[in-house]
């Protein structure tokens, strides 16, 4: 995922950072077209604007110095009054307003909600076109998230192939008094047990309004999920034909998917599919599975 994202509107390149998987719209690159850092420090001593982020604040952040707050709220009542968005955050530990430095440039940046409101106070019309840009590249982004998701979801079906090929030749013969389709749904339980920690059975009796609607757990894999399983389908194949056991290929394959998705959470470099467009970015995928554990041997209906 890109840190940084660029909106242009009206003429001006507005940089949007995350911070904790929440954006904040650069409240400096705003007020270039309407007089500089001055608006900023005009909007911020009103009370008006104190008032709407006591309110944010209280909303969305738990650890609001609400004492602080109330000796600020009192004192923006004063000609004299002065804040700064640094002040503002050392005197009520805020969060949604923060002045920032660092590899995308220095400046006053806030929250989206907070960003937006202070566009009211710039310019409505400017606020408009903000508006209307930063929906623009969300839907793009989903957009590109949902067209990456079913590229894996492709690639993993295939792989899907070479791991059932495997089965059939080296697993069915063996196994002559057991139902076909009984083992190959007890093998895709070694992979779904390695990586969601559950089996297909227990997902459908714990999840049926998703069953109701014809989907399975792969249905709702993450993109990194479905990055993992690609690869556990794939060497469980090749384990297979090694003649590993059941349980020596259920124990190294439960072992590489915890170290993938680790890697995959921390890294974040899933940038398989290619845009004209550089501004597009993915939010990070933290919605990996964390389902209980449940002991290898289940089978599927």
């Amino acid at each position: 995922m890109k840190k940084m994202q660029i909106l242009q509107v009206q003429g001006s390149e507005i940089r949007v950072i995350k911070v904790k998987d929440e954006e904040y719209i650069s409240l400096t690159d705003m007020a270039k077209s309407f007089g500089g850092n001055d608006q900023i420090k005009n909007w911020i001593r009103t009370r008006r604007t104190v008032e709407f982020l006591g309110t944010w604040e209280t909303i969305n952040n738990p650890d609001f110095n609400m004492v602080g707050f109330h000796q600020v709220s009192f004192e923006s009542g004063s000609d004299r009054f002065i804040m700064s968005p640094t002040q503002w955050a050392e005197r009520t530990n805020a969060v949604g307003l923060m002045a920032k430095s660092g590899r995308y440039g220095s400046g006053t940046f806030a929250h989206k909600d907070i960003a937006f409101e202070f566009g009211t106070w710039l310019s409505p019309q400017f606020k408009l076109y903000l508006i209307k840009e930063f929906q623009r590249l969300k839907e793009i982004e989903s957009n590109e998230y949902n067209l990456e998701w079913k590229v894996k979801r492709i690639l993993s079906k295939a792989n899907y192939k070479i791991h059932a090929d495997a089965v059939q030749k080296c697993i069915v013969p063996e196994k002559k008094w057991i139902k076909e389709a009984l083992i190959y749904a007890d093998e895709a339980d070694i992979l779904n047990l390695a990586l969601f920690k559950t089996t297909a059975k227990r997902w459908k009796e714990e999840y049926p309004e998703q069953t109701g609607q014809g989907l399975n757990i792969r249905d709702i894999a993450s993109i990194n999920e479905l990055t993992v399983l690609s690869n556990l389908e794939s060497l469980n194949s090749v384990l297979i034909k090694q003649g590993k056991s059941k349980e020596e290929r259920f124990m190294l394959l439960e072992k590489v998917a915890d170290e993938q998705l680790k890697l995959l959470r921390s890294e974040d470099f899933l940038k398989t599919l290619k845009y004209t467009s550089e501004d597009i970015y993915l939010p990070s995928d933290d919605s990996d599975s964390q389902s209980t554990h449940e002991p290898i041997g289940s089978t599927t209906d």
